[in-house]
């Protein structure tokens, strides 16, 4: 208790100690004038004696009843009170004298169980804004950063003190830039008598004693001492700018030759040329480097007039412009002293685009110095158009950009080149709006061009060349050979590697559009002559993968630099393409076999999610009879739902199962309305019915099941067979009223049915493989318009996937479950689209 009190009323007395030395071993004392010094310690006098006076006006000794009193709570019963109680009634009565006698007696038992209480030092009811800690904070602060042999300086502040009669001393330090993350060294450490300082280190020197018997003298700062007092004063500060010599004078000093490493500037060069894409972005690859850490840097880009080959629209004197500025790209993370970063940008919409300009790198360090690389004449990089017409659009929006005073001569060689709309333009829409574009022109010259009407008739004519280089082309044929004469004349012109890939991907989709249209006009054409398609036509069969193997092979030869090889590829490519009918396999289009029986099992996949989602739904409305939903009586929504599900069961699998399915359904929907017991009891009979219904009908599935006799079509079997006895499980289950049990058999069930469907899938890809001359050119489907989840098309045989090896040696189970649960991550995200989501659920129902 005398500990407990002593910390309760005295805590404000240490903590101003505490605070004390923490300011004293760090130092303070000799950053600040002796005055600043003798204030902060009468303050702190004074705080210390405010503290002492509130500790003993609330300090109380514990009295010895006190300490019984604490002692006796903390047992049971209270036995040291109860000792020194005596009766007070029944004194007389020997029954009560003995029962008085004997708790007694079990009180003084009890005593020998004293134990010493452990004192309370927690004081954060007498100290709510935790100042106590504030102070021990600063004191491991003082611990780990300053020094007990600090505390002494103090002593040599005040006259008359010891600290004189032992002589002068002195205290210095050297703090390296922080930039450089060097440590700092504590010079009365240091015996060597060479000291090597970073440029721009700043030493700290302290002198104690009689003012005037330790003088410093230094030469690093390149600014020297004025005169005998300033080398007097008792806190010397300066900056290394220069190799020197540092030396206090007077007894116990001390002399260091300081050399200097000086801080080097930065350098960068460019590492590379421009790496272009397709759509005009630009890439320029850099190494920047420097002592320490880089840590910025801009690219400025001029036009190098002298260069720029003067005809046409640039033979007048450009417009001035403003430098192009762009910042490089720093590491975020890592070491800036040597990196390789690329500055990206597309300059496709300046006025510079495609002519030569002048490219300087400059970067900067953390000491302020600059790094610039060798000015360098090289071609802004900007967008390719292949169209002519707009091309020319282009350059005569360069040349509008170059001069206004252009702008005469750009409105005739428009009109020239748009003198015949027929042949120059694929589209009516196209020559109205380059009409406009010309009203605007020759409007605005007849006034004079102001800046804001340049740029917006640069604008325009900007996007009118996009229009025309990519605009939505009204004939896929037009589009798939627009796409091969870009091809063509990149390998000519010596694209990029980037540039043909992105190509060769617009010539990919461009000939799924061309297949797909082919494809549907094949169709249409055969309904109308009331024949099979391809019937009494003779050629080479060709399929979806053999087209793209062929655009495979183009691309390995452009990559490889054989462009004479893949110019004649892609010839042939365009004559084959060119001469391309699709035919049909199956007749008039149906489906195959295979195809019909994967179908229904997708189908009776999808009806028993669907049975499983209701169990669970009736579980939940076990547990939660009053749950509803909003708008709905209760039974209504379960009724309908039920009566509606029965109707349509099965309603393409035979007339006797519809009528069944109906008559159920119509029933519960009644028997919701009557009462509850009685409607979910109707419920769970409705539910096994339908369960039972679907097991008969993948039970007719499984005998006509194809691919009898392979190990697919066997495996695949299999699994349906036991598809089907855990929907016989899940039905005794519903029918026992045990819809827990029902949903892991469903759940079974499911599983089994995933297993057969890609059993069977295998088994259709083998035997197609086995028969590769049973399909015409795309079966009669659209090339293109089936894609698996991924975006690749689906097989001419209707297999979901490619004959592509997609997945090497990975675990493809294991890859088949992550993308399942990516699909369901994504399917319960409602902040996405609800195409998209709608997309995902589909995708669940199948797989």
């Amino acid at each position: 208790m005398l500990a407990e009190r002593v910390v309760r009323a005295f805590w404000p007395l240490w903590s101003v100690l505490i605070v004390v030395l923490a300011a004293l071993m760090l130092g303070l004392q000799d950053m600040v004038r002796t005055e600043v010094v003798w204030a902060a310690g009468a303050v702190t006098l004074i705080a210390a004696l405010v503290a002492l006076a509130w500790g003993v006006r609330r300090f109380r000794l514990p009295a010895y009843q006190e300490a019984l009193d604490r002692l006796d709570a903390t047992m049971a019963g209270r036995p040291i009170q109860t000792v020194r109680d005596t009766q007070a009634i029944g004194g007389s009565d020997a029954a009560s004298l003995a029962v008085w006698q004997a708790h007694q007696a079990r009180m003084r038992a009890r005593l020998a169980e004293a134990r010493a209480v452990e004192p309370d030092l927690r004081v954060a009811r007498n100290d709510p804004f935790a100042l106590r800690y504030v102070a021990l904070t600063a004191l491991c602060a003082a611990l780990l950063f300053g020094s007990v042999l600090r505390v002494q300086s103090v002593t040599g502040m005040g006259p008359g003190n010891s600290g004189l009669a032992s002589g002068p001393t002195w205290e210095g330090w050297m703090e390296p830039p922080a930039y450089t993350r060097l440590p700092s060294v504590y010079l009365n450490d240091i015996s060597a008598a060479e000291l090597t300082a970073p440029e721009g280190a700043r030493i700290t020197l302290r002198l104690y004693g009689e003012a005037g018997a330790l003088t410093v003298a230094e030469s690093v700062s390149g600014v020297p001492l004025p005169n005998e007092e300033a080398a007097a004063e008792t806190a010397q500060d300066f900056t290394v700018v220069q190799s020197g010599q540092v030396a206090i004078e007077g007894d116990g000093g001390r002399v260091w030759d300081v050399v200097m490493a000086p801080d080097a500037a930065p350098t960068v060069a460019r590492d590379g040329d421009f790496e272009v894409t397709y759509d005009g972005e630009a890439s320029l690859p850099f190494v920047a480097s420097d002592d320490y850490a880089v840590t910025a840097g801009v690219a400025r880009i001029e036009l190098a007039v002298e260069d720029v080959t003067r005809r046409y629209g640039l033979a007048r004197e450009p417009e001035p412009r403003s430098t192009i500025e762009v910042p490089l790209p720093m590491p975020i993370a890592g070491d800036r002293s040597e990196f390789t970063e690329a500055m990206i940008d597309n300059f496709s919409e300046h006025p510079w685009a495609n002519l030569p300009v002048t490219i300087s790198l400059e970067v900067t360090d953390a000491a302020g110095q600059t790094g610039t690389s060798v000015d360098e004449v090289l071609t802004l990089p900007g967008r390719r158009f292949f169209d002519p017409m707009a091309a020319a659009v282009i350059e005569q929006r360069q040349a509008l950009l170059w001069n206004r005073d252009n702008a005469g001569d750009i409105s005739q060689i428009l009109r020239a080149i748009s003198n015949r709309p027929d042949d120059a333009f694929r589209s009516a829409v196209h020559y109205l709006r380059l009409k406009t574009i010309l009203r605007r022109l020759e409007a605005f010259d007849d006034h004079g061009i102001t800046d804001d009407q340049q740029a917006e008739l640069a604008e325009a004519m900007w996007d009118f060349a996009l229009l025309l280089e990519e605009g939505n082309l009204e004939d896929a044929l037009q589009r798939l050979q627009r796409a091969q004469d870009r091809l063509s004349e990149a390998m000519k012109n010596g694209a990029s590697d980037q540039e043909i890939a992105e190509l060769m991907q617009e010539l990919r989709e461009a000939t799924d559009d061309y297949m797909r249209q082919l494809a549907q006009q094949a169709q249409r054409d055969a309904e109308q002559n009331g024949e099979q398609m391809g019937e009494n036509q003779q050629g080479m069969e060709m399929s979806q993968n053999d087209l793209q193997r062929m655009m495979d092979r183009i691309q390995e030869l452009m990559e490889q630099g054989r462009m004479a090889e893949a110019q004649q590829a892609l010839e042939e490519l365009r004559e084959m393409m060119e001469n391309m009918q699709v035919t049909q396999g199956q007749g008039q289009g149906q489906p195959s076999p295979g195809q019909q029986a994967m179908d229904d099992l997708a189908e009776t996949l999808r009806e028993q999610q669907e049975l499983s989602d209701q169990a669970f739904r009736d579980m939940q409305e076990q547990f939660n009879p009053g749950q509803q939903r909003q708008g709905e009586q209760p039974g209504q929504q379960q009724g309908q739902q039920q009566g509606q599900q029965g109707q349509g069961q099965q309603g393409q699998r035979g007339q006797g199962q519809q009528g069944q399915q109906q008559g159920q359904g119509q029933g519960q929907g009644q028997g919701q309305q009557q009462g509850q017991g009685q409607g979910q009891q109707s419920l769970e009979e409705s539910l096994a019915d339908r369960q039972r219904a679907l097991r008969d009908e993948l039970n007719r599935q499984r005998g006509n099941l194809p691919g009898a006799g392979t190990e697919e079509g066997d495996a695949a079997r299999e699994s349906l067979g036991r598809a089907e006895g855990a929907m016989e499980g899940a039905e005794e289950a519903l029918r026992g009223n045990d819809l827990a049990g029902a949903m892991d058999q469903q759940s079974e069930a499911m599983e089994a049915l995933r297993e057969g469907m890609r059993n069977l899938g295998e088994a259709m890809a083998q035997q197609q493989g086995e028969n590769p001359g049973q399909q015409g050119m795309a079966e009669g489907t659209e090339p293109g318009a089936q894609r698996d989840p991924l975006g690749r098309n689906a097989g001419s045989n209707g297999q979901i996937g490619s004959d592509e090896n997609m997945l090497g040696s990975e675990d493809v189970y294991r890859r088949a479950r992550e993308l399942l649960d990516e699909i369901r991550r994504r399917s319960g995200d409602g902040e996405r689209p609800d195409e998209e989501l709608e997309y995902l659920e589909r995708l669940l129902e199948r797989f």
